[in-house]
């Protein structure tokens, strides 16, 4: 049906209605429609100034201090790598003064494989947890040490959630079967044996080339076994 010549002259009134009471809000509320929205240029800008001003600079800085910890990590200089030299900070450093930075997040990591390799799997459990990454390989080396420092504590079912995490999320030809293999022989330990059987099976078909699958058959078997 054709719209009346009344029916627009309705629509345009209300439109104009409606622009008239936003302009009276707008003059009723103009101060704290001002302070909101210089509220928010405000955050804007100090978000900017803190991060270009001070989180850069400081990642710069951060970076620059972590190559002497890192060397001496992988010449198994443990201590030293902790905490430092005396003329460079170690990673224990790092965190303390450049812990918001991508450095002291790498810190992390660094300090949890440290305390992993000296046996003191508590305080290698507390920095790996904290560690987070978005790279696929440094995450599942993480979840893997998080997996033995669990083992070595006790907890079997965090353990084997860290060991399925760094055979899952990236799974490849070299690391996969040995977290995978590690997983089952502790759900064998609690004796759930058709976890374990599913896991050792899938690296006889799934990894036939590595080095885990050579044996495999022996485990396949005697989980087997315990299942008849």
């Amino acid at each position: 049906m054709a719209k009346s010549k009344k029916d627009e002259d309705e629509v345009i009134v209300d439109v104009g209605g409606a622009i008239s009471e936003f302009e009276l809000f707008i003059e009723d509320n103009q101060k704290p429609i001002y302070v909101g929205v210089g509220s928010i240029l405000a955050i804007v800008a100090i978000y900017f100034a803190y991060t270009l001003m001070y989180l850069a600079p400081l990642e710069k800085e951060a970076s620059g201090e972590m190559w002497r910890a890192e060397s001496y990590f992988e010449q198994d200089s443990i201590q030293k790598a902790l905490e430092g030299d005396g003329n460079y900070y170690g990673f224990l450093d790092i965190i303390d003064e450049y812990g918001m930075t991508k450095a002291g997040n790498l810190a992390n990591y660094y300090v949890g494989l440290c305390y992993v390799k000296l046996g003191e799997h508590e305080a290698a459990i507390d920095y790996l947890e904290a560690f987070e990454s978005t790279d696929i390989l440094v995450s599942s080396v993480a979840k893997g040490a998080l997996g033995d420092s669990y083992t070595e504590v006790g907890e079997v079912d965090l353990a084997i959630a860290k060991y399925k995490e760094a055979a899952f999320d990236n799974e490849n030809e070299f690391s996969s079967p040995i977290y995978m293999k590690k997983a089952a022989l502790l759900h064998e330990s609690v004796e759930d044996y058709d976890e374990a059987l599913d896991l050792y099976k899938k690296i006889k078909t799934d990894y036939e080339k590595s080095a885990e699958a050579r044996t495999i058959d022996k485990y396949i078997g005697r989980a087997e076994a315990m299942l008849e």
